[in-house]
């Protein structure tokens, strides 16, 4: 048979025409020149439909193309993709949207434009108008945290919080914190993530955590509570040393109420429960740590020097170990003078 439109003899695709023909007399994509896009002010992010995403432009653009541009069914296997460029509150887009007519691909070319209308989200909403669901409080047994414990800690918690929002969870923010007389507390957006936070610091730092909830009001017919949880972490960390029961230990590690130590008269390991160590004399690692020189060194015993005043001492070994290096860490404490382990190698 013979095309109407060019003569060509072949197969008839429809309407007395071949396929190159029909292509060319058909448009197969059709959408808007302009589209107005909500951005938040504050944090960039798209209003698409009803929902508000962190997504890509690129990926944003796609899914509104598909919403709003008609595609005809004839179109199969079908692609799209934008090329943008930006100016100030305006974005010049081409949009290619590709597909298959029987064997035959085609791409057709939109220029659209898209127009940012700025607004704020639902989420920063929340985030200036003080919004919180939790508080994190962190206490300490000694008189307040440390400068050094609280910027620590902070970072801890920004740091569990950017993570949990790079897995998506867009709602969860810090609405403020606060730092007062040697304490600090957390305002969380969000009461399972601010636990889950709780529990963290509680594993590094031990301690024990506190809850309690507040009743703040109703909506859709339920009672809406503010939790609190509070935690009370213990005045040492990893790597003080304390002296319970007649010897001196180092703790090695925190892990929620189980402290791991090293008893620094034999390097004998031992894993406690820390109300058994909460009366415990703590004492800081840099004040009484000390670096000596080492000299000579037996089965039983080392022989070092003091780098500052040359004096020369002889330290018995807590077991047979042998020292590779120049020089050697020492706790100077209570008439005791004992190799550190760890700091020394093993």
């Amino acid at each position: 048979m013979f095309c109407v439109e060019c003569g060509k003899e072949g197969p008839i695709y429809k309407e007395g025409v071949c396929i190159d023909c029909y292509i060319k007399s058909h448009n197969f994509t059709k959408g808007p020149e302009i589209i107005d896009l909500p951005v938040c002010s504050h944090c960039d992010s798209f209003k698409y439909k009803n929902t508000w995403t962190n997504d890509l432009l690129s990926d944003v653009l796609r899914r509104i193309i598909k919403n709003t541009f008609h595609i005809s069914k004839e179109l199969k296997k079908v692609d799209i993709n934008t090329g943008c460029k930006e100016k100030n509150e305006e974005i010049n887009c081409k949009v290619y949207i590709t597909g298959f007519i029987d064997d035959k691909e085609i791409t057709e070319e939109h220029k659209i434009l898209v127009r940012k209308k700025r607004t704020v989200c639902d989420i920063c909403s929340k985030r200036f108008g003080g919004y919180h669901e939790a508080i994190v409080q962190i206490r300490t047994k000694k008189k307040k945290l440390e400068d050094a414990e609280i910027k620590e800690i902070s970072k801890l918690v920004e740091d569990l919080v950017e993570e949990l929002q790079e897995k998506g969870n867009r709602g969860l923010f810090i609405t403020d914190i606060s730092e007062e007389h040697g304490r600090i507390d957390f305002y969380i957006s969000e009461k399972g993530p601010a636990l889950a936070i709780a529990k963290k610091i509680q594993e590094k730092y031990g301690g024990s955590i506190k809850q309690s909830s507040k009743n703040v009001g109703m909506k859709d017919s339920k009672q809406i509570y503010k939790m609190t949880y509070s935690i009370r972490i213990p005045g040492y960390k990893k790597g003080s040393f304390l002296e319970n029961n007649n010897a001196i230990y180092k703790i090695q590690s925190i892990h929620g109420n189980k402290i791991k130590m090293i008893n620094l008269l034999n390097w004998e390991e031992t894993s406690v429960d820390a109300n058994d160590i909460e009366k415990a004399n703590i004492f800081a690692k840099e004040e009484y740590v000390k670096e000596m020189i080492l000299i000579n060194q037996d089965d039983n015993e080392v022989q070092v020097m003091d780098p500052k005043t040359y004096k020369i001492q002889i330290i018995k070994k807590p077991k047979k170990i042998n020292f590779n290096l120049e020089k050697i860490k020492v706790l100077k404490i209570k008439n005791h003078n004992l190799l550190i382990p760890n700091d020394n190698g093993r």
